[in-house]
């Protein structure tokens, strides 16, 4: 298994396993278990998404494109009536 990717967070790295593996790549979490020791550990390093050997290329091509992804904007408008404007 090669390392591909180190997200920020354990909700991102749950987002693209689901991603990985709706594109067929099986994904594994390394570090999932050192998320809750983060007070004491660096926070930067511990998650990593690994995938096999011959898949890598491909995982990291999703990711990247993932990553550069804009957010669609819908046509909502700026106020909704009978809501509170703070």
């Amino acid at each position: 298994m090669r390392r591909v990717y180190e997200p920020g967070s354990l909700m991102e790295a749950e987002l693209l396993l689901a991603m990985l593996d709706s594109e067929g790549i099986a994904a594994h979490l390394s570090g999932r278990d050192l998320v809750g020791g983060m007070g004491e550990l660096p926070a930067m390093g511990l998650l990593g998404v690994c995938v096999d050997n011959e898949h890598a290329e491909a995982a990291r091509q999703l990711i990247a494109e993932y990553n550069a992804a804009l957010p669609m904007f819908s046509e909502e408008p700026d106020s909704y009536p009978g809501v509170l404007l703070c």
